[in-house]
């Protein structure tokens, strides 16, 4: 079964709303895992505006599933990760005042960077992510570094669901055999639902993990973090 992490940053951004900790952000992530996630999933910018450096630290000496954190290879994210050792780092191609993640890497042009980055963590026994889009001509590039996982873009197959759902997984379906072939791990994510997602499970059978946020805690606002996390995970059996 694909496990599912949970994206806290928007939990982080209601916190950091009012300048205190409510709600309280370790006490939300490990009530998360208590509920059913295989994992938590962090995302911390360089403006700190969610997920602040102090929260990865505290985050990784108490989470108990799967630590996933996000972001772009410059020194202070390298310093952040390589101390805290999260289960997992996903590197992805976030310029400093992005809104959020909205392209994949181009790994032939970022293969220095990549090589460096991606061998540092595989130094300090921590699995590795590139966050790359669904096409095979980027893909292919895969070859050129050593990674575990890629996590494929998935605003794509989001947008083009409800016109044509066949249409919009079909990319993902070739790039989900050609990271087998290569074999590569696949994680996916960004703007999976309740709506779209079970379609998307059942269509990667090599799917290893898709990290949702935004949807999640969205749904979470009506329904709880406990039904809600059981609805998503019902969705990916």
């Amino acid at each position: 079964m694909t496990k599912l992490s949970v994206n806290i940053n928007k939990v982080a951004t209601i916190r950091n709303a009012r300048g205190n900790n409510v709600p309280n952000l370790l006490k939300v992530a490990l009530d998360i895992e208590k509920f059913g996630a295989d994992g938590i999933t962090v995302h911390p910018r360089p403006d700190e505006r969610h997920i602040r450096y102090a929260d990865v630290s505290e985050l990784a000496q108490n989470i108990q599933t799967e630590f996933n954190v996000e972001g772009y290879p410059n020194k202070r994210f390298m310093d952040l990760v390589l101390s805290t050792k999260p289960h997992q780092v996903t590197l992805v191609p976030d310029p400093p005042g992005v809104l959020t993640s909205n392209a994949g890497w181009k790994v032939k042009e970022n293969k220095s960077l990549l090589e460096e980055s991606l061998g540092e963590l595989s130094k300090a026994g921590i699995r590795t992510s590139v966050f790359m889009e669904a096409n095979t001509k980027d893909i292919e590039q895969l070859a050129l570094i050593q990674v575990d996982r890629a996590e494929l873009y998935t605003e794509s197959y989001a947008s083009g669901y409800s016109s044509d759902k066949e249409e919009a997984i079909r990319p993902f379906m070739e790039a989900a055999k050609l990271t087998s072939e290569m074999g590569i791990g696949l994680n996916a994510g960004h703007d999976l639902n309740v709506e779209n997602l079970a379609f998307f499970a059942s269509s990667i059978p090599n799917l290893l993990e898709v990290s949702i946020g935004h949807a999640l805690v969205a749904d979470a606002l009506y329904f709880g973090f406990e039904k809600t996390i059981a609805m998503y995970k019902n969705l990916l059996k």
